[in-house]
């Protein structure tokens, strides 16, 4: 067609015809009747040309194909196909056709997206369920331009009821469906801005109601595979609760996306999942270990997210209302097991990183996960988990808290930011006092903020004071305590130390983007050498070598450095260099301290 003659769409609408009476549709009826005496005549050779004429004519622009005449287009080809006379083989043809510009042309506006419904129905029904599969989820890839979810709405109806009528080799069929599925879901949501995320609900309903085709196929089946096949339904609705809740960062549909999480979450409970297995992620564990024996990577890969949903059915469970009562005093019940057991808490505590951690998620649900994450840790799972001697833990507790600081560090109002820092002072002290300084360590030499590293190193300095406090009271009631060692953790602290002060990239700290760190590490030494000079207990903590290299390579040079900016800010005088000098009078102060420190215990003879 010339770039400027007008397509015979274009001119239905131009000439003001009615759409019953249009050229497009003329020629519909035409194709579909070609169609139709190919197959009566046996003339296979022109049948697949008499289907794709009616395809082509069934895939107007965007802009040449009225609603009205979309609605007349689909009224002809379900009043074809519902003809007690249609051939089969016709059927058959069209079916491989059609799915792609019937849905497109049903996510226009008036009553096309029922008829498009029942044309698809009809194929489901009419045709091979298995062919029917593998068309609608290549039809599932195709880009739609003009509104998107309500074609996908469509062909994910389409698939519901085929996944219905399945009659052997469920599993199989299953494992076809559900990637295509969720790789468009994830695609196409997206794309969507604010303004059309009411659409992306329309979106889930209809990938819930692929959920119930799934679970009516569990109910038929026994034994070993009705396992397998819950077990992947229970993914299923794991992976789209993650992505439920990843629209819920938009306020106005909040609501809605809780009630859509309690309607997957009733899958879990059809599965055999418990929460108590969501709280730990035990279930969505040995679900997947079970599954890995059987299945492919590739499978498995398009439920990635279905950690982040089993932490999610128990966030929004402690969060919306409705899924409150839908879990009763099972919730509480599994709370309060995980709360008495050590082992099952260090579980739950480290299953909260993966909300923590992803940008995914709304401000609000990280703020009820900081909340059921201090509801599990207190006082006596500090004093429980030191009870233990193997504790395995300690790559998913730095995975958790460094979830932790992002929250910390990005949340958009102070109280969460407090939140999350209550949240990460209590998990480092109930990390094993054999174990807290390794985390602490690797917390900071992995810390790209300066204020972090500051608050991080004011941690260590509460733990050391702690130990010190407990070591005290050992030596007080066991006199042949060998008061000589340095503790375990002094080499580690005085490592931090030296990060800060003297870093590795060579000379001292920049102090005009690094003041609080520096400030935070000279507090932590000053405890080290007040602790250091009350008596014999410690005092091969800072050995003799040792004590010079601070002097001379950690704080004189410091000094020097302190001294200069502070000539060169006094020069100036204006409001930035006044800044910086209130920011340099306390580090001066306690370096100074710091100094005096190391020169009396010279003087003592250290």
């Amino acid at each position: 067609m010339a770039r400027d003659e007008p397509s015979a769409a274009a001119v239905d609408v131009a000439d003001g015809d009615s759409p019953s009476s249009s050229p497009t549709l003329t020629r519909l009826r035409e194709a579909l009747a070609a169609l139709s005496e190919a197959f009566e005549s046996g003339d296979t050779a022109s049948s697949d040309a008499a289907a794709a004429a009616v395809a082509e004519i069934l895939s107007p622009s965007d802009a040449d194909a009225s609603a009205a005449l979309s609605e007349q287009m689909l009224r002809e080809v379900h009043a074809f196909l519902s003809r007690p006379s249609s051939n089969q083989m016709a059927i058959d043809a069209l079916s491989l056709e059609l799915p792609k510009p019937v849905a497109k042309l049903g996510a226009r506006m008036g009553n096309c997206r029922d008829i498009a419904r029942a044309i698809i129905e009809f194929f489901a029904s009419n045709c091979s369920p298995r062919d029917m599969l593998c068309i609608l989820c290549e039809a599932l890839d195709t880009p739609v331009a003009f509104n998107g979810s309500a074609y996908l709405v469509i062909l994910l109806d389409g698939l519901a009821s085929t996944l219905t009528l399945i009659q052997r080799r469920h599993i199989e069929q299953v494992k076809v469906v559900l990637p295509a599925i969720l790789r468009v879901m994830h695609a196409n949501l997206s794309e969507y801005d604010g303004e059309h995320r009411m659409s992306t609900v329309d979106l889930f309903s209809a990938a819930l109601r692929i959920g119930n085709a799934i679970q009516e196929m569990c109910k038929t089946m026994v034994n070993h595979r009705k396992e397998e096949l819950c077990s992947i339904l229970g993914l299923y609705a794991l992976q789209n609760i993650a992505l439920v809740s990843s629209e819920s960062k938009h306020q106005n549909i909040l609501s809605t996306c809780g009630s859509v999480v309690l309607q997957y979450s009733k899958f879990l409970m059809f599965c055999g999942f418990t929460y108590l297995g969501l709280l730990t992620g035990n279930d969505v564990t040995s679900t997947t270990t079970k599954l890995s024996k059987e299945e492919d990577d590739n499978f498995l890969d398009c439920f990635s997210s279905a950690m982040d949903g089993a932490s999610l059915v128990v966030v929004w469970t402690s969060m919306h209302d409705d899924m409150s009562k839908y879990a009763g005093a099972e919730f509480e019940s599994a709370l309060k097991e995980v709360q008495d057991n050590c082992i099952r808490k260090w579980e739950a505590i480290n299953m909260f990183r993966y909300v923590l951690s992803s940008v995914n998620y709304s401000w609000a649900i990280k703020s009820h996960s900081l909340d059921l994450l201090l509801t599990l840790v207190d006082d006596k799972c500090s004093e429980e988990t030191n009870d233990h001697v193997d504790f395995p833990y300690s790559t998913q507790i730095f995975a958790t808290l460094k979830a932790i600081e992002r929250v910390m560090i990005a949340a958009p109002d102070t109280l969460m930011r407090k939140k999350a820092f209550s949240a990460l002072k209590r998990v480092i002290s109930a990390v094993p006092s054999t174990q807290r300084f390794d985390i602490l360590q690797a917390l900071i030499e992995n810390s790209m903020f300066p204020s972090l590293t500051a608050i991080l190193l004011d941690l260590v300095k509460n733990e050391v004071s702690r130990e010190s406090r407990r070591a005290d009271q050992v030596n007080g009631s066991d006199r042949s305590q060998d008061a000589g060692e340095s503790p375990p953790w002094a080499s580690q602290v005085l490592e931090l130390v030296e990060l800060i002060l003297r870093p590795p990239e060579g000379g001292p700290p920049c102090l005009r983007d690094h003041s609080e760190e520096v400030l935070s590490a000279l507090n932590l030494l000053r405890l080290i050498l007040i602790i250091d000079s009350r008596g014999s207990r410690s005092a091969k903590m800072l050995r003799d070598e040792k004590i010079r290299a601070v002097y001379s390579e950690w704080l004189i040079p410091l000094r020097l450095i302190i001294t200069g900016i502070q000539s060169e800010l006094e020069k100036g005088g204006g409001e930035d260099e006044n800044q910086m000098l209130c920011l340099l009078n306390p580090v001066q102060f306690v370096l100074h301290r710091c100094i005096e420190l190391v020169e009396e215990k010279k003087m003592k003879g250290l």
